[in-house]
């Protein structure tokens, strides 16, 4: 009788298991930004001191809408109004040192990207309301610094968001933002 009650016991523990479904995937898969842009691949680096070098001091984790044959600027994101630079779960920076930002300093921290879009340029705002999704709940006042940028046209069609952050200058990364037809530059000074 135990054994029997046992063997029911597993095969209903088994049903349950199998029974918890997966997500269906995302049609706006999630990715990551770095700088430097090695730095997920730190560990795989032989030398020390390159190892180091690729250290992470900035990461961005947004989803990557595609495109899809629609008006993106103007269109879908209306010029003006607050957009979260993405899809799905507001688009995250994660400072891992302190930085400048629109000539503010800026605390090691985690922060979400908003961006007001315009036809000839973007004002991004870093705001500390998190783990929020898309921008239903922005809230203008918790935006602790901006930086208005030009935006430039990009010779080929961009299918997909893409972002990238990349060393301009000594001491200043751009934080490259581009979809559609449309690319836009912000930069922050690494302290």
């Amino acid at each position: 009788m135990k054994k029997l009650l046992f063997i029911i016991a597993i095969a209903l523990i088994g049903t349950t298991a199998n029974a918890q479904k997966f997500s269906k995937m995302d049609k706006s898969p999630m990715d990551r930004a770095y700088f430097p842009a090695g730095a997920p691949h730190r560990t795989f680096e032989k030398d020390v001191a390159k190892q180091k070098a690729l250290t992470p001091q900035i990461r961005v984790t947004y989803s990557r809408p595609e495109k899809k044959g629609r008006d993106i600027f103007g269109g879908l994101l209306k010029y003006g109004e607050a957009w979260r630079v993405g899809a799905n779960e507001s688009t995250e920076i994660l400072f891992e040192n302190d930085v400048v930002f629109g000539g503010k300093d800026i605390k090691a921290g985690r922060y979400t990207i908003i961006i007001i879009p315009t036809e000839k340029e973007w004002t991004l705002n870093l705001n500390t309301d998190l783990d929020g999704w898309g921008n239903y709940g922005y809230d203008a006042t918790k935006n602790i610094a901006s930086v208005t940028a030009p935006v430039s046209k990009s010779d080929k069609e961009i299918e997909n968001l893409s972002i990238a952050l990349y060393e301009a200058a000594p001491k200043t990364v751009h934080l490259k933002i581009g979809w559609d037809n449309t690319v836009a530059e912000f930069p922050i000074t690494l302290k």
